[in-house]
């Protein structure tokens, strides 16, 4: 199952710097199991709000060239409160290097102003394609469908109030 962990884009400044939401309710399924009795965003969760947020900022630096951004290694994570039912989780990520391949962010989510988690991501970019040439067209439905995603999660608007 994938999990979607960014509810709203509201910054962009291309190719520096985004800043996501991500509003936890008690429907979220991973809640059940972790903990019953005490609901807490698990910390890869947490984890994986700044993975997709900065890869926003990848795609678009990009021109949504690769079809496929994922975590490729963490470092300094650093996990300092819960995110709990009921609170939003701010996700701000700002980017060290966008290359063709890889991309480095550091990112930051608070809950209320006050830090849940830090950490120093490196991204790596790929299309499918690359591996499997037969691939190509699973490519180009991945990115029409993260295009249509962008504008759900109000992509464009931020990008308006960024003034880009």
């Amino acid at each position: 199952m994938k999990f979607h962990l960014v509810d709203t884009i509201e910054l962009i400044e291309p190719g520096k710097r985004i800043v996501t939401t991500k509003a936890l309710s008690l429907a979220e399924e991973y809640l059940a199991d972790h903990f019953p009795a005490f609901p807490v965003m698990p910390g890869v969760m947490m984890l994986e709000s700044l993975v997709q947020s900065a890869a926003w900022l990848v795609r678009l630096a990009q021109g949504y060239a690769r079809s496929i951004v994922v975590l490729k290694s963490a470092r300094n994570v650093r996990y300092v409160n819960f995110v709990q039912p009921g609170s939003v989780l701010r996700c701000e990520l700002e980017a060290m290097l966008i290359e063709d391949e890889t991309a480095k962010f550091k990112g930051l989510g608070l809950v209320d102003g006050h830090q849940a988690v830090s950490a120093r991501l490196v991204l790596r970019c790929f299309n499918l394609a690359d591996r499997e040439a037969r691939l190509a067209k699973a490519d180009r439905e991945i990115v029409e469908d993260l295009k249509r995603r962008f504008v759900l999660i109000g992509g464009p608007a931020a990008l308006e109030r960024a003034g880009a």
